[in-house]
């Protein structure tokens, strides 16, 4: 099998074009985000282009330091992130987000890279890419979590308010939203392994395959690496929200919603 072929700038450049006819459908429906699309496709294009420069360094000059800068940089940026989209909740919630997100991610690479493909932690050519992978749909699935978590508690104020009248617990009150919350975050993840090699052909398996790599081995890596991102985003979302709920309330049993 052949590698992937070149793509030169001028080949590279005509898929934005693509982006013309998104703006189009977006002005015909009124949709007023066609700003946010184009600084997007920016910002996307910039730091995938950063990014790119940045690995193709680390690949060339392999140093642990390096990757450990790099994967340092990915964890600090996905909690950032994270965080920057909860601004109302209590510092302690935030904390818990926080290390859910660092130690489910730090093992889930480091179990996923030593122990399953067998090589050393800070091979740039496996952990980076692989690390890139289970960050960041950890990182969405907590934010969608915490978003869901949220917006059911407070909707439901009046409810839970009546329930600790009646002398409900906090945490019986409570954990159906978490339980709930958990399963919506969940579900893109598990409807994408659902319809997966029928579909579609996901990202990781279509780069091997271009590359060259046996279509068996590439299969092996896919489903390894979407059970490791099962595992990683049920995890961070789950300490997220088991641990982060019972900072909601104080011990006199009073709900403060953030």
């Amino acid at each position: 099998m052949e590698g992937a072929i070149q793509l030169n700038i001028v080949q590279f450049s005509l898929v934005y074009l693509l982006l013309i006819i998104v703006v189009a459908i977006m002005k015909k429906s009124n949709i007023k985000k066609t700003k946010l699309l184009i600084v997007s496709s920016i910002r996307m294009s910039v730091q995938l282009t950063l990014a790119g420069l940045i690995l193709t360094y680390i690949l060339n000059n392999p140093n642990p330091v390096f990757t450990l800068a790099y994967l340092l940089v990915m964890l600090v940026f996905s909690i950032y992130y994270v965080l920057s989209k909860n601004k109302d909740i209590n510092n302690r919630f935030k904390m818990t987000i926080a290390m859910s997100l660092l130690l489910t991610c730090s093992f889930m690479i480091i179990f996923f890279v030593m122990v399953i493909v067998g090589i050393d932690i800070f091979n740039p050519q496996y952990s980076i890419p692989l690390a890139g992978m289970i960050i960041g749909n950890s990182m969405t699935g907590i934010t969608l979590a915490i978003k869901v978590f949220k917006e059911n508690i407070s909707s439901e104020k009046v409810k839970i308010e009546s329930l600790l009248n009646l002398g409900a617990s906090p945490d019986k009150i409570l954990m159906p939203y978490v339980n709930n919350s958990l399963e919506t975050a969940l579900l893109p993840t598990i409807n994408s392994m659902v319809g997966m090699g029928i579909v579609f052909l996901p990202g990781m398996m279509t780069g091997q395959i271009l590359s060259g790599t046996l279509p068996l081995t590439s299969i092996m890596y896919q489903v390894a690496i979407m059970i490791a991102i099962c595992a990683s985003v049920c995890l961070a979302i789950f300490f997220s929200l088991y641990f982060g709920y019972k900072t909601l309330y104080n011990k006199r049993n009073q709900i403060t919603y953030s």
